[in-house]
């Protein structure tokens, strides 16, 4: 009950209205280790006999993206994206490209090539996105 107050102020502080499909899928994505498709979620939600449809937890994420509560990802070679809640810390990912898992990293090597570039050619960073692919230690192992 605590949680769905936070979502509800979440929420209202960017001008939403908050119902029920918004705050469970808040809640699914903040529960999560890693981010999660819709399809991901959609499975999540129905298990709990929550009704919803795809489209609405399409509808949702778009929202929720555009007012910076979540933030998507795009998984490599399958086109589909992945969504984690936005927590407002600059992180990386590494993305296995057998399994798809995502881990995050901490730390940024890219701020010293931003400055370099902001010198370079006087242009105003305001922000990046780093995704590294490879094989995770399990995928590495199996093959």
């Amino acid at each position: 009950m605590e949680d769905e107050k936070n979502y509800s102020e979440m929420l209202r502080k960017r001008k939403l209205k908050s119902t029920r499909h918004r705050t469970s899928i808040i809640a699914e994505l903040e529960e999560s280790q890693v981010p999660m498709t819709a399809e991901d979620i959609f499975i999540r939600l129905r298990g709990k006999n929550i009704s919803i449809s795809m489209s609405t937890v399409y509808r949702v994420l778009d929202t929720l993206g555009e007012k910076g509560l979540v933030v998507q990802s795009t998984l490599p070679g399958v086109n589909k994206a992945v969504y984690e809640i936005n927590k407002k810390e600059h992180h990386h990912h590494l993305v296995c490209v057998k399994c798809r898992n995502m881990f995050s990293v901490e730390g940024c090597p890219v701020e010293e090539y931003e400055k370099a570039l902001e010198g370079r050619f006087g242009f105003s960073v305001k922000g990046h996105k780093l995704e590294i692919y490879g094989y995770c230690s399990e995928c590495k192992e199996s093959d």
